[in-house]
Parts: C-alpha cells; structure tokens; sequence
C-alpha cells in the first residue's frame, strides 16, 4: 500500500476475484462487485484472462499469468471466510486493510453493522471506485497506523466493545511484521466482547514460496505487483495459535487452503500458494 491510493496487491486480488466471478466453483463463489471496483484498463486484462488471451510480451504476460493463478487462490480463501462469517453471524462485522473487498455489498447480513479498516488515501480511492456499486457502504474507518490508534478509531466510529464482533483480517498479515500483528491482535482483543470471532489469513513459512515470489517478481519488472509490499512475516500454525490464546481467542480451526480448494473442486495449475496459504477461526 501507498499513501497514493489503492495498492498493486490490492487491484490485483480483486481482479482475480474478477476473473473466477462464474468461472470458478460458481455454485459456491460469486463476486459481482470485483470488476465494477476495477478501472479501465484493469478490466481489459480481466476480460483478457477470462477469455483465455495471453499477450506474447514477457512482462504483460506474467502479469496475466499472475492474475490467472490468483483467480484459483482467491476463491477457496473467499469461501472459507464468507462461510465463517455466515455460520455464526454476529451484530458487528469489522474487515481489517479492507483493500478492494466487496463484502459489505455483496453478503446478505442484515441487520450487521459493518466496518471497514483501511489507510486514509486507500480507503478514499476504495469510496470513489465503490460509488458504481449499488446498496448501503460500510462504516469507513480511516486508519494510519504511524498515526493513529486502531482502537480509538472504531470507537469513534461506533464499533462497539460491548457486543459480539466478527473480524476478518485477509491478506495482510504476510505484510506486517510479528511485532505488528501482535499489536494489532491486542487491539482487537480489546475492541471484541465474549462471542466475538476472529478470522485470519496467514502464510506458512515456505522457503520454495519465497524464492518462487522473488522470481516471479524481478520478471514482472515494472508490473511486480509485490515491489513496494514485500512479505515480512509467516508463521507456523503452533505460533499463530499461540499468539491468539495469549490474547483471549481459541483457535476452533486452522486449515490450509488447498483443503477447502479440493473440496471446492479447485484443480489450479499450482499448489504452493494454496497448501501455504491458512486460515485459522477464532472464539473470544
């Protein structure tokens, strides 16, 4: 993320979201909001992938690959958390570097106070590319980390510490260091009432993901998408369970993603991604 606007990794996930919207296990995944929070030009390399178009130049074609491999991962990853969501749902549902989700639009939770989390300039580049969606906008929570308090800024917001919140924290952690999860497991630990849920997507440490990341990325050139957001934590499921208990949440599952991709049906061309990719639920 930059202090510009929305990051690379972000517009990247939500065109992969794009791109499996009624292609990938459609009975289970469907995100009509991805393409309509895209630009332009981001839905032309959509609509390239989805109509199986490579381009012949080396650089474009690793960002169309990199789309393309990102539609298998994203959703086993969206299935997971929407179903933990909807399974037990709760009055406040908070989504942490909301990036270009579009769950506030698209989950039928009625009656659910959302919120999202985000940088102050990527939040106000997320608000103008959300105006071409249509229903109730989220509670926005501008939040800069060198800046601002996590804690003081829900409650100024209206999050409530005195009722069930479900968190959902996706593709962020990798991007924090362990200090920084720590600090921000502890801020939502004191923003959650009893019935609260945490759910959170974290790396595996994998050796094979790093270097592959590494290769893909000095390839891409200019289109490295992770240039400016590399990873700077993963952790084993034992650590992350750890960290959680210390601050009042149980882990009730941990899983990788390449589980829910085989059940989804989800054959990708890779398995590294998904098999180092988890997600782990939480009870307060």
């Amino acid at each position: 993320m930059t202090e510009l606007g929305a990051s690379r990794t972000a517009v990247l996930v939500c065109q992969s979201r794009a791109v499996a919207d009624g292609r990938v296990a459609p009975d289970r995944f469907a995100d009509p909001t991805a393409l309509l929070l895209l630009r332009e030009e981001e839905q032309e390399q959509v609509l390239r992938v989805r109509d199986e178009q490579p381009p012949k130049e080396m650089p474009a074609r690793l960002q169309y690959e990199m789309i393309r491999a990102g539609s298998e991962i994203v959703v086993p990853r969206t299935v997971a958390i929407d179903d933990a969501v909807r399974n037990s749902p709760t009055p406040q549902l908070v989504i942490l570097g909301a990036g270009l989700d579009g769950r506030a639009w698209r989950l039928d939770l009625t009656g659910t106070r959302i919120f999202e989390v985000d940088h102050p300039a990527s939040q106000q580049e997320k608000r103008d590319r959300a105006a071409a969606l249509d229903g109730e906008p989220p509670r926005f929570v501008p939040v800069d980390f060198a800046k601002d308090r996590l804690t003081d800024a829900l409650a100024a917001a209206g999050q409530r510490d005195d009722e069930p919140t479900t968190w959902i924290w996706e593709g962020v952690v990798p991007y924090l260091t362990r200090a920084d999860v720590a600090t921000t497991v502890a801020s939502i630990t004191a923003r959650s009432a009893p019935g609260s849920r945490l759910i959170v997507n974290y790396q595996a440490p994998s050796l094979l993901a790093g270097v592959t990341r590494k290769v893909v990325g000095a390839a891409a050139r200019r289109f490295n998408p992770w240039a400016a957001e590399p990873w700077r934590s993963a952790w084993r499921p034992s650590a992350m369970a750890h960290l959680l208990a210390s601050n009042g949440f149980a882990v009730r599952r941990d899983h990788d993603l390449l589980v829910t991709a085989t059940a989804l049906g989800v054959r990708p061309k890779q398995s590294i991604s998904l098999r180092n990719g988890r997600i782990a639920l939480a009870d307060h």
